[in-house]
Protein backbone atom coordinates (compact mmCIF):
# COMPACT_ATOMS: atom_id res chain seq x y z
CA UNK A 1 0.00 0.00 0.00
CA UNK A 2 1.54 3.42 -0.97
CA UNK A 3 2.90 4.96 2.32
CA UNK A 4 4.46 7.84 0.43
CA UNK A 5 3.16 10.91 -1.30
CA UNK A 6 4.47 11.73 -4.82
CA UNK A 7 1.76 14.14 -6.34
CA UNK A 8 1.58 17.36 -4.35
CA UNK A 9 -1.86 18.03 -3.13
CA UNK A 10 -3.70 20.86 -4.39
CA UNK A 11 -4.29 23.56 -1.83
CA UNK A 12 -7.58 23.55 -0.22
CA UNK A 13 -9.15 26.68 1.30
CA UNK A 14 -10.22 26.69 4.66
CA UNK A 15 -13.87 27.16 4.66
CA UNK A 16 -13.50 24.02 2.15
CA UNK A 17 -11.10 22.03 4.57
CA UNK A 18 -13.41 22.65 7.45
CA UNK A 19 -16.49 23.11 6.25
CA UNK A 20 -19.33 24.90 8.77
CA UNK A 21 -23.06 24.57 9.41
CA UNK A 22 -24.05 26.90 6.92
CA UNK A 23 -22.01 24.73 4.21
CA UNK A 24 -23.41 21.42 5.69
CA UNK A 25 -26.93 22.80 5.20
CA UNK A 26 -26.09 24.30 1.83
CA UNK A 27 -24.46 21.00 0.55
CA UNK A 28 -27.34 18.98 2.50
CA UNK A 29 -29.89 20.89 0.51
CA UNK A 30 -28.32 20.05 -2.96
CA UNK A 31 -27.79 16.84 -2.20
CA UNK A 32 -31.72 17.36 -1.32
CA UNK A 33 -31.26 15.76 2.06
CA UNK A 34 -32.49 17.52 5.21
CA UNK A 35 -29.87 19.68 7.17
CA UNK A 36 -29.84 17.92 10.61
CA UNK A 37 -28.62 20.48 13.29
CA UNK A 38 -25.89 18.42 15.29
CA UNK A 39 -22.49 19.32 17.67
CA UNK A 40 -19.87 19.28 14.61
CA UNK A 41 -16.93 17.94 15.52
CA UNK A 42 -13.12 18.83 14.30
CA UNK A 43 -10.78 16.35 13.94
CA UNK A 44 -6.97 16.38 12.97
CA UNK A 45 -6.64 13.86 10.32
CA UNK A 46 -2.78 12.99 8.80
CA UNK A 47 -3.09 10.82 5.41
CA UNK A 48 -0.72 10.12 2.56
CA UNK A 49 -1.81 11.64 -0.32
CA UNK A 50 -1.78 8.46 -2.51
CA UNK A 51 -5.59 7.11 -4.13
CA UNK A 52 -5.41 3.86 -2.07
CA UNK A 53 -5.17 6.16 1.07
CA UNK A 54 -7.01 9.32 0.17
CA UNK A 55 -9.69 8.92 -2.26
CA UNK A 56 -12.85 7.99 0.32
CA UNK A 57 -11.38 11.17 2.27
CA UNK A 58 -11.25 13.93 -0.85
CA UNK A 59 -14.37 12.25 -2.56
CA UNK A 60 -16.33 13.02 0.75
CA UNK A 61 -14.61 16.53 0.83
CA UNK A 62 -16.43 16.73 -2.46
CA UNK A 63 -19.45 15.30 -2.08
CA UNK A 64 -20.26 17.19 1.28
CA UNK A 65 -20.04 13.54 2.88
CA UNK A 66 -18.29 14.61 6.21
CA UNK A 67 -19.70 18.10 6.41
CA UNK A 68 -23.35 16.81 6.53
CA UNK A 69 -22.31 14.30 9.38
CA UNK A 70 -21.16 17.58 10.82
CA UNK A 71 -17.49 16.64 10.95
CA UNK A 72 -14.59 18.86 10.09
CA UNK A 73 -11.25 17.56 9.46
CA UNK A 74 -7.62 19.39 9.60
CA UNK A 75 -6.27 17.78 6.96
CA UNK A 76 -1.95 17.32 7.60
CA UNK A 77 -0.17 15.76 4.58
CA UNK A 78 2.95 13.25 5.54
CA UNK A 79 4.79 11.90 2.80
CA UNK A 80 6.04 8.66 4.80
CA UNK A 81 4.14 6.43 6.67
CA UNK A 82 6.86 6.36 8.97
CA UNK A 83 6.08 10.08 9.73
CA UNK A 84 2.13 9.89 9.80
CA UNK A 85 2.73 7.01 12.70
CA UNK A 86 4.75 9.07 14.31
CA UNK A 87 2.89 12.47 14.48
CA UNK A 88 0.33 10.12 16.03
CA UNK A 89 2.40 8.51 18.89
CA UNK A 90 3.34 12.21 19.57
CA UNK A 91 -0.28 13.35 20.18
CA UNK A 92 -0.33 15.07 17.15
CA UNK A 93 -3.63 13.99 15.31
CA UNK A 94 -6.65 12.60 16.38
CA UNK A 95 -6.94 10.11 13.90
CA UNK A 96 -4.82 9.34 10.10
CA UNK A 97 -5.35 7.00 7.34
CA UNK A 98 -2.63 5.49 5.51
CA UNK A 99 -1.47 1.96 3.77
CA UNK A 100 0.24 -1.24 5.52
CA UNK A 101 2.29 0.82 7.83
CA UNK A 102 -0.75 0.94 10.27
CA UNK A 103 0.13 -2.66 11.19
CA UNK A 104 3.18 -1.30 12.11
CA UNK A 105 1.71 1.05 14.99
CA UNK A 106 -1.52 -1.27 15.95
CA UNK A 107 0.56 -3.75 17.70
CA UNK A 108 2.59 -1.82 19.91
CA UNK A 109 -0.53 -1.08 22.00
CA UNK A 110 -3.25 2.01 22.37
CA UNK A 111 -4.48 2.05 18.72
CA UNK A 112 -7.77 1.03 17.35
CA UNK A 113 -8.44 0.01 13.22
CA UNK A 114 -11.61 1.06 13.14
CA UNK A 115 -12.42 1.65 9.18
CA UNK A 116 -10.46 -0.22 6.05
CA UNK A 117 -10.20 1.54 3.20
CA UNK A 118 -9.16 -1.31 0.55
CA UNK A 119 -6.89 -4.11 -0.25
CA UNK A 120 -3.90 -3.09 -2.18
CA UNK A 121 -4.13 -6.11 -4.40
CA UNK A 122 -1.68 -4.29 -7.24
CA UNK A 123 -0.49 -1.10 -6.13
CA UNK A 124 2.89 -2.75 -5.26
CA UNK A 125 4.94 -3.93 -7.98
CA UNK A 126 8.85 -4.94 -9.08
CA UNK A 127 10.58 -3.64 -11.60
CA UNK A 128 13.55 -4.66 -13.09
CA UNK A 129 16.17 -3.27 -16.06
CA UNK A 130 17.01 -5.85 -18.25
CA UNK A 131 20.04 -3.70 -19.63
CA UNK A 132 21.66 -4.99 -15.67
CA UNK A 133 21.15 -8.15 -16.04
CA UNK A 134 17.84 -8.71 -14.52
CA UNK A 135 15.00 -10.99 -16.71
CA UNK A 136 13.98 -13.08 -13.97
CA UNK A 137 13.95 -13.63 -10.36
CA UNK A 138 16.93 -15.88 -10.32
CA UNK A 139 19.04 -12.62 -11.96
CA UNK A 140 18.22 -10.79 -8.77
CA UNK A 141 20.44 -12.59 -6.38
CA UNK A 142 23.87 -10.69 -5.12
CA UNK A 143 21.89 -7.71 -7.19
CA UNK A 144 20.86 -4.34 -5.38
CA UNK A 145 17.09 -3.61 -5.05
CA UNK A 146 15.82 0.18 -4.14
CA UNK A 147 12.91 0.29 -1.86
CA UNK A 148 11.35 1.81 1.15
CA UNK A 149 11.89 -0.59 4.33
CA UNK A 150 8.67 -1.25 6.55
CA UNK A 151 6.55 -0.27 3.61
CA UNK A 152 3.47 -1.89 1.89
CA UNK A 153 6.50 -2.09 -1.04
CA UNK A 154 9.11 -3.99 1.35
CA UNK A 155 6.34 -6.56 2.51
CA UNK A 156 5.46 -7.01 -0.90
CA UNK A 157 8.82 -7.73 -1.84
CA UNK A 158 9.92 -10.05 1.13
CA UNK A 159 7.24 -11.95 -0.09
CA UNK A 160 7.96 -12.13 -3.55
CA UNK A 161 11.59 -13.34 -3.37
CA UNK A 162 9.78 -15.49 -0.66
CA UNK A 163 7.68 -17.03 -3.45
CA UNK A 164 10.45 -17.47 -5.68
CA UNK A 165 12.94 -19.38 -3.52
CA UNK A 166 15.37 -16.09 -2.78
CA UNK A 167 15.14 -14.22 0.84
CA UNK A 168 16.22 -10.89 1.92
CA UNK A 169 19.71 -11.86 2.52
CA UNK A 170 20.66 -12.93 -0.95
CA UNK A 171 19.62 -9.37 -3.05
CA UNK A 172 20.70 -6.15 -1.40
CA UNK A 173 18.11 -3.92 -0.50
CA UNK A 174 18.68 -0.05 -0.66
CA UNK A 175 16.71 1.55 1.70
CA UNK A 176 15.73 5.48 0.95
CA UNK A 177 12.41 7.42 0.55
CA UNK A 178 10.26 5.69 -2.94
CA UNK A 179 11.16 8.88 -4.25
CA UNK A 180 14.78 9.05 -4.05
CA UNK A 181 14.46 4.73 -4.43
CA UNK A 182 12.72 5.28 -8.34
CA UNK A 183 15.23 8.06 -9.40
CA UNK A 184 17.88 5.35 -8.25
CA UNK A 185 16.62 3.10 -10.68
CA UNK A 186 16.08 5.37 -13.84
CA UNK A 187 19.68 6.63 -13.37
CA UNK A 188 20.50 2.88 -13.66
CA UNK A 189 22.16 2.52 -9.98
CA UNK A 190 20.04 -0.08 -9.02
CA UNK A 191 19.00 -3.11 -11.24
CA UNK A 192 15.60 -3.43 -9.61
CA UNK A 193 13.22 -1.26 -7.66
CA UNK A 194 10.43 -2.16 -5.47
CA UNK A 195 7.77 0.60 -5.73
CA UNK A 196 3.99 1.69 -5.35
CA UNK A 197 1.70 3.01 -7.70
CA UNK A 198 1.67 6.10 -9.25
CA UNK A 199 5.49 5.54 -9.08
CA UNK A 200 5.21 3.26 -11.74
CA UNK A 201 4.46 6.05 -14.25
CA UNK A 202 7.98 7.54 -14.00
CA UNK A 203 9.61 4.29 -14.13
CA UNK A 204 7.83 3.22 -18.00
CA UNK A 205 7.99 6.86 -18.93
CA UNK A 206 11.86 6.89 -18.31
CA UNK A 207 12.74 3.47 -18.35
CA UNK A 208 11.15 2.11 -21.68
CA UNK A 209 13.89 -1.36 -21.28
CA UNK A 210 12.21 -1.43 -18.11
CA UNK A 211 10.09 -4.56 -17.43
CA UNK A 212 7.46 -5.21 -14.56
CA UNK A 213 8.32 -8.60 -13.12
CA UNK A 214 5.16 -9.41 -11.10
CA UNK A 215 3.01 -7.01 -8.88
CA UNK A 216 1.42 -7.76 -5.32
CA UNK A 217 -1.98 -9.55 -7.08
CA UNK A 218 0.55 -12.64 -7.90
CA UNK A 219 -0.11 -13.35 -4.17
CA UNK A 220 -3.53 -12.16 -3.35
CA UNK A 221 -5.40 -13.27 -1.32
CA UNK A 222 -3.14 -15.45 1.10
CA UNK A 223 -1.07 -12.14 1.22
CA UNK A 224 -3.69 -8.80 0.97
CA UNK A 225 -2.13 -6.06 2.23
CA UNK A 226 -5.24 -3.73 3.94
CA UNK A 227 -4.84 -0.05 4.99
CA UNK A 228 -7.86 2.20 6.93
CA UNK A 229 -8.43 4.94 9.46
CA UNK A 230 -6.36 3.84 13.15
CA UNK A 231 -7.41 6.56 16.38
CA UNK A 232 -5.58 6.54 19.82
CA UNK A 233 -7.69 3.62 21.85
CA UNK A 234 -8.72 6.31 24.41
CA UNK A 235 -9.73 8.32 22.40
CA UNK A 236 -12.04 6.72 19.83
CA UNK A 237 -13.59 5.21 23.60
CA UNK A 238 -14.99 8.44 24.45
CA UNK A 239 -15.80 9.75 21.16
CA UNK A 240 -17.85 6.37 19.63
CA UNK A 241 -20.46 8.98 17.83
CA UNK A 242 -18.40 11.18 15.98
CA UNK A 243 -16.44 8.00 14.75
CA UNK A 244 -19.70 6.91 13.69
CA UNK A 245 -20.09 9.92 11.77
CA UNK A 246 -16.82 9.50 9.91
CA UNK A 247 -17.81 5.90 8.84
CA UNK A 248 -21.03 7.16 7.65
CA UNK A 249 -19.19 9.52 5.45
CA UNK A 250 -16.76 7.27 4.56
CA UNK A 251 -19.42 5.11 3.25
CA UNK A 252 -21.13 7.62 1.38
CA UNK A 253 -17.91 8.80 -0.94
CA UNK A 254 -16.88 4.88 -0.94
CA UNK A 255 -20.02 3.59 -2.59
CA UNK A 256 -20.41 6.75 -4.78
CA UNK A 257 -16.80 5.66 -5.73
CA UNK A 258 -17.99 2.16 -6.77
CA UNK A 259 -20.62 2.99 -8.32
CA UNK A 260 -19.45 6.00 -10.33
CA UNK A 261 -16.22 5.05 -11.20
CA UNK A 262 -15.51 7.61 -14.17
CA UNK A 263 -16.98 10.38 -12.51
CA UNK A 264 -15.13 10.11 -9.35
CA UNK A 265 -12.05 9.07 -11.25
CA UNK A 266 -12.26 12.09 -13.08
CA UNK A 267 -12.80 14.42 -9.93
CA UNK A 268 -10.29 13.29 -8.47
CA UNK A 269 -7.72 13.75 -11.42
CA UNK A 270 -8.67 17.20 -11.96
CA UNK A 271 -9.02 18.59 -8.13
CA UNK A 272 -6.59 16.81 -6.36
CA UNK A 273 -4.18 14.86 -8.89
CA UNK A 274 -3.63 17.57 -12.03
CA UNK A 275 0.36 16.35 -12.73
CA UNK A 276 -1.16 12.97 -13.36
CA UNK A 277 -3.95 11.94 -16.08
CA UNK A 278 -7.09 10.49 -16.34
CA UNK A 279 -5.43 7.10 -17.25
CA UNK A 280 -3.36 7.41 -14.26
CA UNK A 281 -6.09 8.12 -11.86
CA UNK A 282 -8.03 4.95 -13.04
CA UNK A 283 -5.14 2.81 -13.06
CA UNK A 284 -4.43 3.40 -9.40
CA UNK A 285 -8.56 2.47 -8.92
CA UNK A 286 -8.05 -0.56 -10.64
CA UNK A 287 -4.76 -1.71 -8.62
CA UNK A 288 -6.81 -1.45 -5.33
CA UNK A 289 -9.60 -3.63 -4.37
CA UNK A 290 -12.46 -2.09 -2.83
CA UNK A 291 -16.09 -3.47 -1.65
CA UNK A 292 -19.08 -1.45 -1.23
CA UNK A 293 -19.76 -0.19 2.41
CA UNK A 294 -22.07 -3.23 2.89
CA UNK A 295 -19.93 -5.82 1.61
CA UNK A 296 -16.92 -4.95 4.51
CA UNK A 297 -19.45 -5.75 6.83
CA UNK A 298 -19.18 -9.36 5.69
CA UNK A 299 -15.49 -9.37 5.88
CA UNK A 300 -15.18 -7.33 9.26
CA UNK A 301 -17.69 -9.80 10.66
CA UNK A 302 -16.27 -13.21 10.28
CA UNK A 303 -12.90 -12.18 10.63
CA UNK A 304 -11.08 -12.17 7.24
CA UNK A 305 -9.71 -7.95 7.67
CA UNK A 306 -8.30 -8.81 11.32
CA UNK A 307 -6.53 -12.14 9.22
CA UNK A 308 -5.47 -9.73 6.91
CA UNK A 309 -4.52 -7.17 9.54
CA UNK A 310 -2.89 -9.97 11.28
CA UNK A 311 -0.59 -11.26 8.70
CA UNK A 312 0.91 -7.18 7.74
CA UNK A 313 1.83 -6.60 11.40
CA UNK A 314 3.82 -10.19 11.75
CA UNK A 315 6.02 -9.24 9.13
CA UNK A 316 6.15 -5.78 11.28
CA UNK A 317 6.80 -7.49 14.19
CA UNK A 318 9.40 -9.52 12.99
CA UNK A 319 11.08 -6.88 11.25
CA UNK A 320 11.36 -5.18 14.48
CA UNK A 321 11.67 -7.62 16.81
CA UNK A 322 9.17 -6.57 18.64
CA UNK A 323 8.73 -8.60 22.07
CA UNK A 324 5.07 -7.98 23.06
CA UNK A 325 2.46 -7.51 20.52
CA UNK A 326 -1.09 -6.72 20.53
CA UNK A 327 -2.94 -9.45 18.07
CA UNK A 328 -5.40 -7.76 15.84
CA UNK A 329 -8.33 -9.20 17.40
CA UNK A 330 -7.75 -6.60 20.22
CA UNK A 331 -6.79 -3.87 18.54
CA UNK A 332 -9.12 -4.19 15.33
CA UNK A 333 -12.84 -3.05 16.42
CA UNK A 334 -14.98 -3.91 14.07
CA UNK A 335 -18.46 -3.35 16.58
CA UNK A 336 -19.04 0.38 15.67
CA UNK A 337 -19.15 -0.01 11.48
CA UNK A 338 -21.28 -3.03 12.50
CA UNK A 339 -23.40 -1.10 14.56
CA UNK A 340 -23.60 1.77 11.85
CA UNK A 341 -23.44 0.24 8.47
Amino acid sequence: MPIEACLPLRKISRRRLLGGSIGAALSAAAMGAPAIARDRARLRLGYLHVVAVDGQILTGLDRGSFDREGIDFDLVEFNTGLEVVQAMAAGKLDVLSAGAVISSLLPRGGYTAFLVNDIEIATAQLWVRPDKGVRTFADLRGKRIATARMTTAHIFLDRALRANGLSATDVEIVNSNMSTAVDAFIAGEVAAVALWVPFNIAVREKVPGAVKLVDASAYYPQSAVVGGWVARQDYFAANRDVFARIIRGWADANDHMLHNGKAAAGALQKNYYPQASLADIEEALAAQKMFSSREWKRLYADGTVARWLQQVSDFFVTESALAAATPATQYFDPSLYLATI
